[in-house]
């Protein structure tokens, strides 16, 4: 059985210059297979409202919900560090904050909490870092933030708001955060912050400059309603089965093949 991937393993994986692929997940049986393809990060993210409980926004997702679904995947995931989001109004205060990520730490058996903001969530990444709760920040597209925003909108276009964003973002590194998600912003602003943090970056429709992706499991199969993101690719078409998309997905992100300039804002 593999070694289960530390946070400084995937410190020195950007040291190394090598790509971290990251997939999310809501169950054990994907859990396992992402595994098994050799995915390094699982995120169970609260965009399971969205994928698996059919809303239109991330907003009604649950604590509750959340512990469930990590429980689920951590029983089947034996080598991917795993990340779970702390849902909407679940860290509203840096107590609230604590008591929500020693849920998951306690009933799930997670690594890390995910929280979405910027400057704002200094206090609370401090009080997680300070218990020994490591944390990782998002920045850009914040889905929790829909309807202040006005939707699922690129952001950080102008210098301006770009410039906030890098700054930002070497706020939560300095406040302790060990990871940074990057959705939604122009490539090169991606790249720039990238270049900018010892802490590794992981990009969402944030270029291929990013030390790592993460995509939405069922955007990977091909499997959402609608309109696939720009950001998104269907590795399942042509490749047979789930296994073999997600060992494709590994390969093309390790590789640099993935994300393409179809794929960049």
């Amino acid at each position: 059985m593999a070694k289960p991937l530390t946070l400084p393993d995937l410190q020195a994986m950007k040291l190394r210059g090598e790509k971290i692929a990251v997939l999310t997940a809501y169950d054990a049986s994907f859990a396992a297979a992402m595994d098994e393809a050799g995915v390094d990060v699982i995120l169970v993210g609260d965009s399971l409202g969205m994928a698996v409980q059919g809303h239109s926004t991330t907003l009604p997702v649950t604590l509750d919900q959340m512990v469930y679904h990590a429980a689920c995947v951590t029983r089947g995931a034996a080598r991917a560090a795993l990340v779970v989001d702390l849902p909407f109004m679940s860290y509203a205060t840096p107590s609230a904050a604590l008591e929500s990520a020693a849920r998951l730490v306690r009933e799930a058996g997670i690594q890390m909490v995910k929280l979405e903001g910027g400057r704002k969530r200094l206090d609370t990444v401090r009080a997680l870092v300070e218990q020994d709760i490591p944390v990782c920040a998002h920045l850009g597209l914040l889905p929790q933030a829909f309807h202040r925003i006005g939707g699922f909108v690129v952001q950080g276009r102008d210098d301006r708001s770009a410039r906030a964003l890098l700054e930002e973002a070497k706020l939560l590194e300095a406040a302790g955060a060990s990871l940074l998600v990057l959705e939604c912003i122009p490539a090169a602003l991606a790249g720039e912050v990238t270049a900018s943090l010892s802490i590794p970056t992981i990009g969402i429709g944030a270029g291929p400059d990013c030390d790592g992706q993460v995509l939405v499991c069922y955007d990977l199969l091909g499997l959402t309603p609608g309109k696939r993101p720009k950001f998104s690719k269907d590795f399942l078409a042509g490749s047979g089965d789930i296994r073999t998309a997600f060992r494709q997905y590994v390969e093309d992100v390790r590789g640099g093949r993935f994300p393409g300039p179809e794929h960049c804002f």
